[in-house]
């Protein structure tokens, strides 16, 4: 796929209003029932002149002649359809021999029937997608050239555990946010702290005074890398660089190392200096982290309000309030807080969000996600959000832990976008605020309780003519949005298309309602978390709120950028790893069993067909689990049997078979060529592959399994943001590392089984002369299995955390009984 190419600096001087002109401020809309306004109508009025940043500066006789904001570019994919076409058909003549020959062998041909039947499915949901492969090329630096002004963003940070998320992290990319080549006075951030923790918000306190001199070196100076700790260990002044510059590039590098310092010699409350007398702490005395009212705090406020004046953006701390009786459902109910939060406040009509160790890369990616979104003025532009793929810095070598997914989206994304776009990932994504609000692509839309829809226009049109449509009253109103009437008027402007919507400057007088929106009981009996806002019910709550985003029947791009948009970091070690892909695989599944699944999608909304068999290749992750472990255990169980599965070297199906194992690994291998990558990472994620199956995603299968029985409910996961600390793993990250958790129970006893397997298949093989049993093939896919298990099977003589722990080991061996038992019994 070729890379989206990087494109010269805009500047900023470029998008700024001319001194006499400025927005329309259009006062709040009223709602029936509400007595504060001159006006019955609960939506704005459409004879008002439309916001400057949402009116070309062409003419609309030349608004054909405008540049182009992006490029849709097809990719020549022909090798790569051609090479899944082969493998799919070598997949189908397997079968197609297994089934005829079926009545002459055993149990185990008709497992691995049913195992490689799966496995053909998932191979056909994999060339459904990389079918169509388009990649688009964005230009910000026609943005002046069509838009007089940029709309406004609000960008949202989430974390929930100083602990498992160091604060300086978090820190560290809230910085690289604020830096962004964009108008200051256009952008707001706002950080959500689900912990409440008074560390965090020290850290952030800490933080402002450093920000005033990091924004504008790096917008003085045309720093590149916005995150000052990637920054300063990366860069170094020019020998030709004025005296100037190397004395400021000292003092703020010398005030960053400060901060750092200050940051982490805090560890608790008692370490605060000045902790109980600072009056800014006092919200924070007695409370718990899962037991708390809310807190929001205006850390900065830029009330300059304007590009020129503005020495950084807004910065609002929010911690929203928990109770033990209220659910808060996890990421997904902290994301509809800050969208609650911010649009009393700010009311920005797009939203950029971000995991709290997913720094800004590329300064201009805001730019370039706008040329994605806004398109061209005489274009319907229906893209819902721009998705960044997630990529890394400081990513270990060869990816060791099979994590950091670069062939996956390399290959995927190009292909999803030829169908109705890339899944939204949780992090690295602006997206319009009209959508998160549930509103279609064909317009702004009011459901009512019984299904009814009013269009915004139709709305108007009849009450200008007879007054005689039914009006959406203040109560119907408040089944979706709350009691608020302030977020009620905000809401109702962004999805009336209005998106100045005249809220007052003085952010401090909003605190009082963005508290209340972020109460723990706001969103009872209302729309959030099912038809608005992030969705609720999985654990994977992006891939939730995607498919309803798509079955609305909106298109979504991939925001593809040389240098990448964002870069975070993956999970190092093998507890943060399976942690991960267990809540994934949970997550997924949970979507899959659920009423709002895909298949459903396609019969009853707008989700296409082909969009829905790209979201089962993620969704069925765990169930791949159950077939995997299966087919993995096959090679042991004949050995131990003397029986076979595979056919025989002298039958027309060993070709076959073989020729689909060769031809499986050289496509793979030459993809991961393909993307500059080497024989170790195609190795590393070969094998990780098989482990990630056998171990967290089956755990993430039983988890959901437990949960529909009643038994026990999932339990969401944070993954540990890991700092490198001395004297740990420094000669060697990349080596596997164990605990007690149960994931690594069935990967253990899978290694056991294929070790002994394969020690008594041996035995027999030197020990008689009998021609009948397992062959060579037996013999190849359990090596092939342990190969992939080597880190296990270096565990069981391995230290420390790179031993696995006794009461694994013996947790496994019953497994093993059990199994070897079942052998016996056959």
């Amino acid at each position: 796929m070729p890379p989206v190419s990087s494109t010269p600096d805009v500047p900023l001087r470029a998008f700024s209003r001319p001194a006499s002109s400025s927005l329309p401020v259009n006062a709040p809309p009223r709602v029936q029932g509400d007595t504060a306004g001159p006006s019955a109508n609960p939506l704005p009025d459409e004879s008002q002149p439309r916001p400057s940043h949402l009116t070309p500066l062409n003419p609309p006789e030349l608004a054909s002649h405008a540049l182009p904001l992006n490029e849709r570019v097809s990719v020549n994919n022909t090798l790569q359809r051609l090479s899944d076409v082969v493998i799919l058909s070598l997949l189908l003549s397997l079968l197609a021999y297994r089934l005829a020959s079926l009545h002459r062998h055993g149990t185990t041909w008709l497992v691995a029937f049913v195992c490689e039947s799966w496995f053909a499915f998932i191979w056909f949901l994999y060339l459904n997608a990389r079918w169509n492969r388009i990649v688009y090329r964005s230009h910000p630096q026609h943005l002046a050239n069509t838009y007089g002004d940029l709309p406004a963003v609000d960008m949202f940070v989430t974390t929930a555990d100083p602990t498992l998320e160091p604060p300086i992290i978090t820190v560290d990319t809230v910085l690289s946010l604020l830096a962004l080549d964009y108008p200051v006075h256009k952008l707001a951030c706002y950080v959500s702290d689900d912990g409440a923790s008074p560390v965090t918000f020290f850290s952030f306190s800490e933080s402002v005074e450093f920000a005033k001199l990091w924004v504008p070196f790096c917008k003085k100076h045309g720093v590149r890398v916005r995150e000052p700790s990637v920054y300063f260990s990366s860069t170094e002044p020019q020998l030709n660089s004025s005296a100037d510059f190397i004395q400021e590039w000292r003092h703020v590098k010398n005030e960053y190392e400060e901060l750092s310092r200050r940051v982490a010699s805090v560890n608790n409350e008692d370490q605060i200096p000045n902790y109980h007398s600072n009056d800014e702490f006092k919200d924070f005395f007695k409370i718990e982290s899962k037991n708390h009212p809310t807190i929001v705090k205006i850390l900065w406020e830029n009330k300059k309000g304007s590009e020129q004046e503005g020495i950084m953006p807004h910065l609002i701390y929010v911690a929203r309030e928990k109770r033990p009786e209220h659910p808060h459902h996890y990421k997904a109910g902290a994301m509809n807080v800050l969208t609650r939060v911010s649009g009393v406040m700010t009311n920005a009509p797009f939203v950029l969000n971000v995991d709290c160790d997913m720094l800004a890369n590329n300064p201009q990616v805001i730019l370039h996600a706008m040329c994605l979104l806004l398109g061209s003025p005489d274009e319907g532009n229906n893209n819902a959000f721009a998705q960044a793929p997630q990529q890394f810095h400081r990513a270990l070598k060869d990816d060791p832990f099979g994590n950091q997914l670069v062939v996956l989206q390399q290959s995927l994304v190009p292909g999803i976008q030829g169908i109705q776009g890339p899944f939204y990932a949780g992090t690295g994504c602006l997206q319009r605020r009209k959508v998160i609000y549930g509103v279609p692509p064909n317009g702004s839309r009011f459901k009512k309780k019984g299904g009814k829809f009013f269009s915004r226009l139709q709305l108007l049109e009849c009450s200008s003519k007879d007054n005689s449509t039914e009006m959406l009253s203040r109560e119907e109103l408040q089944l979706f949005y709350g009691t608020s009437m302030e977020f009620m008027h905000s809401a109702v402007q962004i999805t009336a298309g209005i998106s100045s919507p005249g809220l007052p400057s003085d952010l401090s007088s909003r605190v009082a309602v963005a508290e209340m929106v972020a109460s723990c009981s706001y969103e009872f009996n209302t729309a959030w978390g099912d038809e608005i806002g992030w969705v609720y019910g999985s654990m994977t709550e992006d891939i939730l709120t995607s498919l309803r985003c798509h079955s609305m029947g909106w298109r979504t791009v991939a925001l593809m950028l040389d240098p990448p948009a964002f870069l975070g970091s993956a999970p190092v070690g093998g507890p943060a790893s399976l942690t991960q892909h267990k809540r994934w695989a949970t997550g997924l599944l949970e979507i899959l069993v659920s009423k709002k699944n895909p298949v459903v999608s396609v019969i009853t909304k707008e989700l296409m067909l082909r969009q829905c068999l790209a979201y089962l290749i993620i969704l069925v992750w765990a169930v791949r689990s159950i077939v995997e472990v299966c087919y993995a255990l096959l090679p042991a169980y004949c050995l131990l049997s003397n029986s076979t599965f595979l056919p025989n070297t002298s039958e027309v199906g060993f070709v076959v078979a073989l020729a689909l194992f060769v031809t499986y690994n050289i496509y793979t291998l030459v993809e991961y060529f393909r993307y500059g990558l080497s024989v170790r990472a195609w190795w590393n994620n070969q094998r990780m592959q098989r482990i990630y199956s056998s171990t967290a995603w089956l755990l993430g299968f039983f988890s959901v399994v437990l949960k529909l029985l009643g038994i026990s409910d999932t339990v969401f996961e944070i993954t540990q943001k890991e700092q490198q600390r001395p004297g740990e793993d420094v000669d060697d990250p990349g080596r596997f590392t164990f605990d007690s958790s149960p994931p690594f129970v069935p990967g253990t006893a899978v290694m056991l089984v294929n070790l002994w397997a394969f020690a008594v298949g041996l035995l027999r093989v030197l020990s008689t002369t009998d021609a009948e049993g397992p062959g060579i093939g037996e013999f190849v896919c359990s090596g092939w299995i342990l190969l992939c298990f080597w880190s296990f099977l270096k565990g069981l003589v391995g230290r420390g955390r790179h031993g696995i722990p006794w009461p694994v080991i013996g947790k496994a061996m019953v497994m093993v009984g059990l199994f070897l038992q079942c052998c016996k019994t056959a």
